[in-house]
């Protein structure tokens, strides 16, 4: 019984960091009505970077100079891909915005094996598949290729190549370190992209309520949980469990801001639910080999 717990814990844990980055969607869509969405995230890291610094001190004492210079790449992937995601954000709609990043799902079992040269399975390509066409019917009404989808399909391959950097560098790392690095990096690159929207400090309770979780839940927590699950599971497995953000995000707009459930919803969602139970298989049969 306890192989068959940790067999199935990264996924799980990852699965509850999807629950989480989508619950994001309608808790930050008031606030960024009353703060630029670079300060929103300046905030945003660079308080989850403090937080965790103030809880385990001691955790600075194994960043190495090597350590580190992987941390800054990672952040820097990370929070490229977050601006890119905003920029684009400004061009296109909402909803292109969610699908084109989350072609990242796609993008990791491709750059994984042009790049480096690892072997991505039938199942895996059958998971990748069912993931994208799902995000497909959630999000689209046609789509056009404009500025504003180009720049989000940068953002979508910055996220992939911060999941395979993941999965090559946190293994026999220290996951809290990492992610400390992490977030005070995009923390800093959020900061400097506010030169051309101009800085500003949340005014009322309800931004800093909205700062204060993600810091700590979406931020922090979220990410020691990928840096850590992605020791044990391959980058293409991680690529598909996060798209189960769309469905939640879907999930929590239905219940905290009275969205209508549609047959796209459901459609969309059961196609992207068959390719996270494939990842699961595979996942199970990895372990069962090895």
């Amino acid at each position: 019984m306890s192989q068959q717990k940790s067999r199935f814990l990264p996924t799980f844990l990852l699965l509850f960091v999807a629950v989480i980055w989508g619950s994001t969607f309608a808790i930050m869509k008031n606030s960024l009505n009353r703060i630029n969405v670079d300060s929103f995230l300046a905030w945003r890291f660079i308080l989850a970077a403090l937080l965790m610094a103030i809880v385990r001190p001691k955790s600075i004492r194994h960043i190495t100079p090597n350590f580190l210079m992987k941390g800054v790449v990672l952040g820097l992937l990370l929070g490229g891909g977050y601006i890119f995601q905003t920029f684009g954000l400004t061009l296109t709609t909402v909803a292109k915005t969610g699908f084109v990043t989350g072609l990242y799902a796609i993008f990791v079992p491709l750059i994984a094996a042009g790049f480096f040269k690892e072997v991505v399975t039938k199942l895996q390509w059958l998971a990748v598949t069912l993931a994208v066409i799902g995000m497909a019917i959630l999000s689209l009404k046609g789509l056009s290729i404009g500025l504003g989808e180009f720049l989000v399909l940068v953002c979508a391959l910055l996220f992939a190549c911060h999941i395979i950097g993941l999965s090559y560098w946190s293994p026999g790392r220290d996951a809290y370190a990492l992610t400390m690095i992490q977030m005070a990096t995009v923390g800093v690159l959020s900061l400097i992209s506010t030169a051309r929207t101009g800085f500003q400090t949340p005014h009322d309770h309800g931004v800093w309520i909205a700062i204060i979780y993600c810091a700590i839940f979406a931020s922090a927590f979220a990410f020691i949980i990928q840096t850590w699950a992605q020791s044990f599971m391959s980058a293409t497995g991680v690529g598909i469990v996060l798209t189960m953000e769309y469905i939640f995000a879907a999930i929590f707009g239905i219940l905290l801001v009275h969205e209508r459930l549609t047959w796209r919803t459901v459609v969309g969602g059961l196609c992207v639910m068959t390719g996270l139970y494939v990842v699961m298989l595979v996942n199970s049969r990895e372990k069962i080999e090895s």
